[in-house]
């Protein structure tokens, strides 16, 4: 199995997927004038604008729910990975794909808003969704929603509930195998409580789990504050093979760099676009902003937080491309979360380790949380056509059996697993955003345009030449500003949500 794995990862992970990432999201930084740079305080401001309703969540709860999905065990045990195989200088590579990935989270998101649909009363959007609508490929989406239930439902949840076993055992001594039941109980909760409880769940356990995580890792570093310039020295001569001993992997700092900061920011990968089109705004450009924010909230703070504890301590290991020790920090100890956890019980002896472990379950148990939602809305997009409401019960029978299966393997088989899970998604969701990329400049020149005027922007596609954009026909831009600026939300019986203002 591991033999296999390890095949098919070498032709999705080629050298090719790598540099295309980092090559659109520059096209994107330059299509978009750098909108990461100039939209900064915008994307802060709109993170707390505008309510949810009965079909769609907040501005704030999308954000969260995407966060719940890119902040995981990819902050954790993702960073930790990549500073064994590719050197210290693969965090300055993870944040170069988050901060030019930021533009493709933007034009993904953005398409998702556009495109997005009203499903059994819900909000439902995403890759399939604007590959069948943008494109008019109905095989290309279908593809793209096998793949991403594929990936979401069996190879990714594998890798987060590993983490949490691992960390768990280490800290507390918990056998996994209760650790893989515990898991699929609590998920079950979650999951059969629909949207609106995940989104409950991650506006509520996200910004506790992200900031008190921070919060330690940024008292930690300011006690050790001496040591952080030469860290930033060394992660950067690292990132272009001028640190002696490490300018043999400068290739491999590049491969894990880009490859763990995708798994972490997923930028570009395709998984925002579902959490950002359940939104209720009055113009998509709106939540593309608040979802390249989020990239940022992910990589440059958890991750950064993370990489600098172990290089502040010197607690993680280098191994070149033969296997051979090209720097040891820490002894007996595999590359994943307990390089964190060791690093973090040198600096809080006694509390150090189980604090890593409970930060790491929520952010990789709310990972796998977002991983169901995004499974669920492509199994949507399919029933649509096929009508078989039993797939959402197998979907989630699925979800948990990979749960327990990822929590008693191997670390490498499920990191494996994760990887493909990845790579086929970002394959064919850049695929699609490159293809598709107009309407979404379109319309963050649109908002802009309506910002430069003073306005609160509304979105009409069939003013823009955008067709296709069922949702946002005659008024419906009209009665999410109402809710944005009102704060008023309508009630599940209020029959009038979809119906255009000039009908009443």
């Amino acid at each position: 199995m591991s033999e296999l794995v390890n095949t098919v990862n070498g032709i999705i992970w080629s050298p090719a997927l790598v540099y295309l990432c980092l090559g659109v999201g520059l096209y994107f930084s330059l299509r978009t004038r750098f909108l990461q740079l100039r939209h900064l305080s915008e994307m802060i401001r709109l993170m707390f604008q505008g309510k949810g309703n009965e079909a769609g969540v907040s501005s704030f709860q999308a954000l969260s729910m995407t966060l719940a999905g890119r902040v995981g065990t990819g902050n954790i045990a993702g960073v930790a990975t990549a500073i064994t195989f590719g050197g210290p200088g693969a965090l300055f590579w993870m944040w170069m794909v988050a901060f030019l990935g930021a533009s493709s989270a933007f034009v993904e998101s953005t398409l998702g808003q556009i495109y997005k649909e009203k499903i059994n009363g819900e909000y439902r959007g995403g890759p399939a969704f604007y590959i069948e609508k943008g494109l008019g490929m109905k095989w290309y989406a279908w593809l793209f929603a096998i793949a991403t239930i594929f990936a979401c439902g069996v190879l990714l949840p594998g890798v987060q509930a590993n983490s949490i076993g691992s960390s768990l055992q280490t800290a507390f001594d918990i056998n996994p195998n209760v650790t893989a039941a515990s898991l699929a109980l609590l998920l079950g909760f979650i999951i059969f409580g629909g949207v609106k409880r995940i989104a409950q769940f991650a506006s509520t356990v996200v910004p506790f789990m992200a900031l008190g995580y921070i919060i330690v890792a940024c008292v930690i570093i300011a006690l050790n504050i001496s040591a952080l310039p030469g860290v930033l020295m060394l992660i950067f001569k690292s990132a272009f093979g001028f640190e002696a001993g490490f300018g043999a992997i400068l290739g491999l700092a590049v491969m894990w760099g880009v490859k763990r900061g995708i798994y972490s920011n997923e930028a570009g990968q395709g998984t925002g676009p579902h959490a950002s089109s359940a939104a209720a705004v009055s113009h998509p450009a709106k939540q593309g902003l608040v979802q390249a924010f989020s990239v940022y909230i992910d990589t440059l703070f958890v991750c950064s937080a993370t990489g600098f504890m172990l290089l502040i301590t010197g607690l993680y290991n280098v191994e070149g491309p033969d296997g051979a020790a090209l720097y040891t920090g820490i002894q007996g100890v595999a590359a994943g979360p307990g390089y964190v956890q060791t690093a973090m019980e040198s600096m809080m002896p006694g509390v150090g380790s189980m604090f890593v472990a409970v930060a790491l379950f929520f952010f990789a148990f709310t990972t796998i949380v977002a991983y169901y939602y995004i499974a669920e809305t492509n199994v949507a997009y399919i029933n649509r056509k096929v009508n078989r409401p039993w797939l959402n019960f197998l979907l989630k029978l699925t979800l948990m059996s990979s749960v327990v299966y990822g929590t008693v393997k191997t670390a490498d088989l499920a990191w494996g697993m994760g990887d493909i899970g990845v790579g086929l998604m970002a394959w064919l969701n850049i695929g699609a955003i490159l293809l598709l990329q107009k309407p979404a400049l379109v319309a963050l020149r649109d908002y802009e345009a309506q910002k430069s005027k003073g306005e609160d922007p509304v979105f009409h596609p069939e003013k823009l030449g955008i067709k296709n954009a069922d949702y946002w026909v005659e008024n419906r831009a009209e009665i999410n500003l109402m809710r944005e600026q009102t704060g008023h939300a309508f009630e599940p019986d209020d029959t009038r949500d979809d119906e255009p203002l000039n009908r009443r």
